[in-house]
């Protein structure tokens, strides 16, 4: 029996319930489409390594389901939503690609959603920000994993007004997740007493941050955030450093930061700043061993993207071998029955908007001394839980949520 593009038999699905027997898969292909950048801005948040990452992930799962071979494929994304929506296009219609998996700049995730949904296809999304990806951009073929712009707002934002940032300079992306991060930061703010002075938006990409960071010193805001990734965050660091902003007194909230930013930056120039993460290497045993495997394979500690890369994975082939079949339908409904307990993460579910729905943590960057090594660069502050964290369905605007 070749692997189901639809729904189990009635046949077969009697004889799962009865005997507890498992749907046969036969020596057929069970298909992956790693998407992400792979050489541009967000490269190393994601990038090669999240291909090693979900590549780990099929090799610990023995490199076969229920018979069928694991195969992966993989393209850069180049940051363009019509590059990527051409190349997954091709996969799930011309390469029977089952799984579209990486999914980083958050205006490729929303254009390629729209083609696994036109398709029937499955899509894990890793690497994007924005929270719109599951409210008002949600589908029934994708599952939002690690992280998004509202538990980053509720994190970060919240804890600096708290320590008495009250009026605010943010410095946004200009697409779709900076545009989430700046909508979901303002929020926060003007719940907690804060006050948005002025929101400026830069190119994406953008090398040369100076005029940006002038226009952030001459505001006179306490608090001068930054609602961009990877390099952009780092190059409006180092020049937010040069020109010497927090010596003058403004607070700096990097509001997307990932570990491989701190260890470009150093901690020389990160030390103290406070930042949502949705996983850290150092947390314990199972994530360091996990981690020290990874860094075997990479020469690099995880981020947060590549251990959710690797979990994800994992989370999907065993619903395909629980359910025998890759349908996307019934895939993405065992995987919300199934709650997650591995190294990424604790008794997370997956919600009907396709949210996954994990515990989040306040971190703050060690200084110099605190520091044992280079890659010991977080203090966890605290655990924000997952309930906490993300938004909650009552407020959704995704097409898939029943409202009472």
């Amino acid at each position: 029996m070749t692997i189901t593009k639809k729904l189990l038999t009635t046949a077969i699905a009697s004889a799962m319930m009865v005997g507890g027997a498992q749907a046969e898969i036969s020596n057929e292909t069970v298909k992956i489409g790693y998407l992400a950048d792979m050489s541009g801005t967000y490269r190393d948040l994601a990038g090669p390594n999240g291909l090693t990452a979900l590549e780990m992930a099929i090799s610990d799962f023995g490199g076969t389901v229920n018979g069928a071979k694991i195969e992966v494929v993989s393209a850069d994304d180049r940051n363009s939503p019509d590059s990527s929506s051409s190349t997954v296009r091709r996969w799930v219609e011309n390469e029977d690609v089952d799984l579209v998996a990486g999914l980083v700049a958050s205006s490729v995730t929303i254009a390629v959603s729209n083609i696994l949904e036109e398709n029937d296809k499955l899509g894990i999304v890793s690497g994007s920000a924005a929270s719109s990806i599951t409210n008002e951009h949600c589908t029934p073929n994708h599952i939002h994993y690690v992280y998004d712009t509202y538990p980053l707002a509720n994190g970060t934002a919240s804890a600096v007004v708290k320590e008495g940032g009250k009026t605010w300079f943010i410095l946004t992306a200009d697409y779709a997740f900076g545009h989430a991060l700046e909508g979901d930061v303002t929020r926060v703010v003007e719940e907690n007493g804060g006050e948005i002075l002025d929101a400026v938006r830069h190119p994406f990409p953008t090398s040369d941050f100076s005029s940006f960071i002038l226009q952030a010193q001459s505001s006179g805001a306490d608090v001068v955030a930054l609602a961009n990734a990877g390099a952009d965050t780092t190059n409006a660091i180092t020049t937010a450093g040069e020109f010497g902003l927090t010596q003058s007194g403004q607070t700096l909230a990097a509001l997307l930061l990932f570990l491989t930013d701190v260890h470009a930056l150093g901690v020389n120039s990160a030390q103290g700043i406070q930042l949502t993460t949705g996983w850290y290497w150092d947390m314990n045993d199972e994530t360091r061993a996990w981690s020290d495997r990874f860094m075997e394979e990479t020469g690099v500690r995880p981020t947060m993207v590549h251990a959710g890369i690797y979990s994800s994975t994992m989370q999907y082939l065993n619903a395909v071998k629980a359910t025998g079949s890759d349908d996307a339908q019934t895939v993405r409904k065992q995987m919300m029955d199934t709650p997650i307990n591995d190294m990424f993460a604790k008794n997370g579910i997956i919600r009907e908007d396709g949210r996954m729905v994990h515990d989040m943590y306040l971190a703050e960057v060690k200084t110099p001394e605190e520091s044992k090594n280079e890659w010991d660069l977080y203090e966890i502050v605290r655990t924000i839980p997952g309930e906490e964290a993300y938004r909650p369905l009552s407020e959704s605007k995704c097409k898939l949520v029943t409202q009472n």
